[in-house]
């Protein structure tokens, strides 16, 4: 599935030639610090051509003035892609975030076959942007394989990277995929998904979007066609006019914020120097933020502090989060309001949220076998979430090269238990766009804090994390697999739990009109007994 269902079939070119082109940041200082890895990606990439008797060149320059050679505009892309023949095998390499938008539109009317690879990295996110670009691809019907590599050296990638330059496809195994017209959902779940389908179809949904498209995510924009058809609409708002009504908010209630904050327990790490440090000033301005528009990782957990309608004492979504997708991604918004309605109805925690797919590793503590993920994200994580909820939560400054005026995050260790996760994407590959979802289960694990601090460490220190075993689903499976950089997630009480939530949000969405299929496993393990159609 990795190489869409509409792969190009057209052989090399006789001369053995490849081009290579990099997506980058839209944030230059992003850019300049992703460099060197991507440079030292780009250089293994082209001993592993050399070693297939190809040549692979680059289709851009490097600018010594802006210390780096990444695509960063969409007007870079355009000016790139005019200068290559479009009939060359291409390769699309990622060692980084990257912004879809820098590429795509040259790959829509590329007519060679076209590679993305990524590395395989918890520090340089590569394996986040080329899922993010390869859900892009996916939406806009573009024929594309991926490849990923710890060791771009390996047997294995040398191996997979001599099919797709001797056949323009590569295989991947995602046998672990089952359509839902294959699973048998008990009748109370699928009467209870089928009704809250049918009340979203009454009532309707608003979906409030702040700059539609702002991160360069193609793959997470819903065509509105698509999203009506759910019952859900979008209300298109600016983030200029949630800056207006932050700068509103008194000073008192900001303080009033903070203060809850700080008495439930959470821990915030203040320095003086604002350029590299946590200010309480800026914590402040969040807090503002979050009176008018309630944001992130508070807005997605029931309990926060009490925010009131503008002129009356009414407190809005009293004991209730309000679904919170940061990043734009309104497949995650989308699933994410499926997820709160279903857990209600069947009595599950309600708190959920998205994560990047952001590494994975063998657990070096020894507390497990599994091989465990690395779901991790700058925000919505809500500390519901979190080992120690509230008293579990930590301020620390966003990473400056990615966010300059700083800002604190909501960080937190996920505590164990099992968890549905899930995806909503759109397939345009058949030539008519559609909605599709992915779900599945999985279990989240604690780790030994110094095994904890390691992948910490290893990606973002900062940020939330999650431990997660996907049942029955390998790494590279859910890489071939996944159109999105992003997973949703929420917990249930139990094993059984989550289980009966899976199928009857399966049940909700098939009666919406989307696509549903089952990943992996109802539990540990990969044996016939445990297959959903089983």
């Amino acid at each position: 599935m990795a190489a869409p269902h509409r792969a190009s079939t057209r052989r090399p070119s006789k001369d053995r030639h490849a081009v290579l082109v990099a997506s980058g940041d839209l944030r230059e200082e992003a850019n300049r610090t992703c460099w060197p890895a991507q440079r030292q990606m780009e250089a293994d990439l082209t001993a592993a051509f050399a070693r297939a008797g190809w040549r692979l060149d680059r289709g851009h320059g490097v600018s010594r003035s802006r210390g780096h050679g990444f695509l960063a505009s969409a007007r870079e892309g355009l000016d790139a892609f005019a200068t290559l023949d479009p009939a060359t095998p291409l390769v699309v390499a990622e060692a980084v975030w990257q912004y879809s938008n820098h590429v795509l539109p040259g790959l829509t009317t590329h007519t060679g076959p076209i590679l993305t690879v990524a590395n395989w990295s918890g520090q340089w996110p590569g394996l986040v942007g080329m899922l993010n670009l390869n859900g892009s691809l996916t939406k806009a019907g573009v024929p594309y394989a991926t490849l990923w590599a710890d060791d771009f050296a390996s047997p294995s990638f040398d191996r997979h990277l001599r099919a797709w330059l001797d056949r323009g496809t590569v295989h991947h195994d995602t046998s672990h995929v089952v359509p839902l017209d294959r699973v048998r959902i008990p009748a109370a779940l699928a009467r209870q998904g089928e009704a809250i389908a049918a009340d979203l179809g009454r009532r309707k949904a608003l979906m409030g979007v702040f700059d539609e498209g702002c991160m360069g995510m193609f793959n997470a924009i819903i065509p509105d066609r698509l999203l009506h058809a759910t019952g859900v609409f979008k209300e298109r708002l600016s983030q200029s006019g949630l800056y207006y009504e932050t700068m509103q908010v008194s000073d008192t209630e900001a303080k009033g914020v903070l203060a809850w904050l700080e008495k439930a327990g959470m821990t915030f790490h203040f320095g003086k120097d604002e350029a590299t440090a946590l200010t309480r000033r800026q914590v402040l301005l969040q807090c503002k933020m979050y009176v008018a528009d309630l944001v992130e990782g508070m807005l997605n957990d029931a309990r926060r502090p009490p925010v009131t309608a503008a002129g009356s004492g009414r407190i809005l979504y009293k004991g209730a989060p309000l679904v919170h997708f940061n990043e734009v991604d309104e497949c995650a918004g989308l699933d994410g309001l499926l997820t709160q309605r279903i857990h209600a109805a069947l009595g599950e925690p309600v708190e959920n949220t998205l994560h990047d797919v952001r590494w994975g590793d063998w657990d070096r503590s020894g507390t497990t076998d599994q091989w465990v993920w690395v779901f991790e994200i700058s925000g919505a994580a809500p500390p519901a979430h979190f080992s120690g909820g509230w008293k579990g939560a930590q301020g620390f400054r966003q990473p400056p090269m990615y966010f300059r005026l700083g800002g604190s995050t909501l960080a937190g260790v996920s505590k164990p238990g099992a968890i549905v996760w899930s995806r909503i994407w759109v397939d345009g590959t058949g030539g008519t766009e559609k909605l599709c979802m992915d779900i599945g289960l999985a279990d989240v694990v604690r780790l030994p804090e110094a095994e904890t601090r390691r992948r910490l460490d290893a990606t973002t220190p900062c940020w939330p994390i999650m431990h997660a075993v996907t049942h029955g689903v390998s790494r590279d499976q859910m890489m071939a697999r996944h159109k999105a950089n992003h997973v949703q997630v929420a917990y249930a009480r139990d094993a059984a739990g989550a289980e009966r939530a899976a199928l009857a949000k399966a049940a909700c969405a098939r009666a919406l009109g989307i696509e549903v299929s089952m990943c992996g496993t109802r539990g540990p393990g990969g044996a016939a007994a445990v297959r959903w159609d089983a």
